[in-house]
């Protein structure tokens, strides 16, 4: 049996940006990416804290160190800069596989940087 499982988790990362003239995807600052074992287009979830929005798009890689969450094309619209957002992917896989899977979880600080 397959089952899905919490793969990544960036937790409350702020928006900087939401360009709705862009090709529709989140743009990711690339520590973040790797600091969450997130993949250039990966499926992933948004979740907005601010207004309870909940949708779906793929990963693009933002510049390392620069704190960018940028929502792009219409997600553009679920988003104001500024709201906090949890962006998470999930993974398929086995059953007894997925007992003993660790998910990456992040934490970013309030600039979008990594918290050692």
């Amino acid at each position: 049996m397959f089952i899905q499982v919490l793969k990544s988790k960036i937790h409350r990362a702020k928006v900087t940006q939401a360009d709705l003239n862009y090709i529709g995807s989140i743009t990711i600052d690339e520590d973040l990416m790797d600091a969450s074992n997130l993949i250039e287009g990966e499926k992933v979830q948004i979740v907005n804290v601010n207004n309870g929005e909940r949708f779906e798009t793929y990963v693009i890689k933002g510049d390392r160190k620069s704190g960018t969450i940028c929502l792009n094309g219409p997600a553009a619209r679920k988003v104001a800069v500024d709201d906090i957002i949890i962006i998470i992917s999930y993974a398929t896989m086995e059953f007894e596989e997925a007992k003993a899977f660790k998910p990456r979880l992040v934490f970013p600080d309030e600039n979008n940087r990594l918290i050692d």
